[in-house]
């Protein structure tokens, strides 16, 4: 989440308040702003706040993570639909095989 640089002002619904810090969430406007702008100098920038959310889906689909796992994570309702987003690299995938192939655990 995104948040502002001070507390949340007065009113501000509460699911928009971080608790901890009470700080409120930003705008989608301003957070897409802000995240264009201090990634405009990488070589690919800038970026969008759906190419991180892209990204956070597809770095989880890399570690393990569930298919009910992501897809509660994204809000997707169909696998297929989750499908473009999580999308695990060819190297992501041969690590999971040697962690997950029987044979190769029992040479550990």
């Amino acid at each position: 989440m995104f948040l502002t640089d001070r507390k949340a002002k007065p009113g501000m619904a509460v699911g928009d308040i971080d608790p901890s810090t009470l700080r409120g969430r930003l705008s989608y406007r301003r957070a897409l702003e802000l995240f264009e702008h201090h990634t405009a100098d990488f070589a690919r920038g800038p970026f969008t706040l759906h190419q991180l959310r892209h990204s956070r889906l597809t770095h989880a689909a890399e570690d393990g993570a569930s298919t009910p796992m992501l897809m509660r994570m994204s809000g997707h309702t169909s696998v297929r639909s989750l499908g473009k987003y999580a999308g695990p690299s060819a190297e992501a995938l041969i690590r999971w095989q040697a962690h997950t192939d029987p044979a190769a655990r029992k040479r550990r």
